[in-house]
């Protein structure tokens, strides 16, 4: 994805650029510790404020190419926590290379937070940025050229599920059909504040009802894929393992999470943290060619797999090192396909190419990995909700080995999970559709 800045003639007085951000506490106690003040939740709110309406003058108006020269901000109200807020630019003035914004930061409510001015020096000739790749808004652009995805949203009984499905129709990458209660739907909606009169409902009574009315929608093909609603994980993969759903593939299901990571240049998936809790050489190598699949239907073409294990040789006492093995050889004897399979690897040399090095290790894989394939689930778990909950990693999560992908989020996820989440199921979907042997391959017995 490019940026292209505007060059001071190209600016009009009247052009305006905004976006819109949430602060988490997280966020507030990483600005504090960066600036010394021992990582409490807070910080000046006004030098926050002063570099989010910077960093909006420099990736949109102008954009890539200006300079920031002077920049005053008026705080008016509290900073929110949680809240999303919404941060604009203006021009106001421009004369001899420097442009004059006007700023504003509003609330969820339209309140006014913050006022500011800006003067930026705006380049003279057309300044081209290239976004980083990892960045999981990438997945929302490749969105944007398919048609919403009709989903059987599964028993959204709260209102974070329900807005999640809105949201992401909102978004327009999703068609929802929800499958739940009609009376308590409508309750919900009306409570949020949620539009859900262009959404076809199917009543249902339970849970149960919902997730199998859901399943056998998805096997007869009347929508693409399936989102879990506020029903329990194993409700859901139930009935689309009934052999009525006609959803089977033959295939062990697991999880695959994408994660880009602030700290970290390259996008890596991350399997399996969901479902299957100490699965065999048998189980992992589905584990494996399911994650294959996702990332290549998320634009990987070969990807690069690391078997993890504690350590990076082979110890017939630590049984994820030989898994490794086996998993490698059976990818040079094709049993599993379409991608580059090694192991076993600590997670230093997956990730880290010097650390491969120092420990002189001879691989296709070590320090490039892509895919992340854990020995277990509290390993794969753990690794997972460190780098969301410590490290500001985006994420996306989807359930794959099925016919259709299952959008599986935490109730912990916050609203770019879910989008970043159902953009993942769209494009799974759409590779499924368009080259199935890609997505899921029969592979050598």
């Amino acid at each position: 994805m490019q940026i292209v800045g505007k060059t001071f003639d190209d600016i009009k007085v009247g052009d305006t650029a905004e976006s819109q951000t949430t602060f988490q506490a997280k966020d507030l106690r990483a600005w504090a510790s960066a600036f010394g003040e021992g990582g409490s939740v807070g910080g000046d709110p006004a030098g926050i404020l002063t570099a989010v309406l910077s960093s909006l003058a420099r990736r949109r108006l102008p954009g890539p190419g200006a300079a920031v020269r002077t920049a005053s901000v008026q705080v008016k109200g509290d900073l929110p926590v949680g809240s999303p807020i919404v941060v604009r630019l203006t021009v106001a003035a421009k004369a001899n290379g420097v442009v004059k914004l006007d700023g504003r930061c509003l609330g969820g409510a339209g309140e006014e937070i913050a006022t500011a001015i800006l003067e930026v020096l705006a380049p003279q000739k057309s300044v081209t940025v290239d976004l980083p790749e990892h960045r999981l808004e990438g997945l929302l652009e490749r969105c944007k050229t398919l048609k919403p995805m009709r989903t059987g949203v599964v028993h959204p009984c709260s209102a974070t599920a329900l807005g999640g499905a809105v949201e992401a129709a909102q978004a327009d990458l999703i068609e929802p059909v929800l499958f739940g209660p009609k009376a308590e739907l409508t309750r919900l909606a009306d409570e949020a504040r949620l539009d859900i009169s262009k959404f076809h409902l199917v009543d249902t009574s339970s849970a149960e009802e919902s997730a199998e009315k859901a399943a056998l929608a998805a096997g007869a093909g009347e929508v693409q894929a399936l989102m879990k609603g506020s029903l329990h994980t194993d409700v859901i993969l139930h009935a689309a393992m009934q052999k009525e759903a006609k959803l089977r593939t033959g295939r062990l299901l697991s999880h695959c999470a994408a994660l880009s990571i602030p700290t970290y240049a390259r996008r890596i998936v991350l399997t399996d943290v969901a479902l299957n809790i100490a699965p065999d050489t048998d189980q992992k190598r589905d584990i494996c060619q399911n994650a294959i699949g996702f990332a290549r239907a998320l634009g990987v073409d070969t990807p690069k797999v690391a078997v993890l294990a504690a350590v990076e040789t082979v110890r017939t006492r630590m049984p994820a090192t030989v898994d490794g093995a086996i998993l490698a050889k059976m990818a040079d004897r094709r049993q599993i396909v379409g991608g580059i399979v090694d192991g076993p690897l600590d997670l230093d040399a997956a990730v880290d190419a010097d650390a491969a090095r120092t420990k002189h290790i001879v691989s296709p894989v070590a320090g490039v990995a892509d895919v992340l394939l854990a020995p277990n689930i509290e390993a794969g778990n753990m690794i997972y909700k460190d780098l969301a909950f410590m490290a500001d990693a985006q994420t996306a999560g989807l359930v794959v080995g099925a016919r259709v992908p299952i959008i599986l989020t935490s109730r912990a996820d916050g609203p770019a999970a879910r989008r970043f989440s159902a953009a993942a199921a769209v494009l799974y979907a759409d590779a499924l559709a368009r080259d199935p042997a890609s997505i899921l391959p029969d592979a050598a017995e």
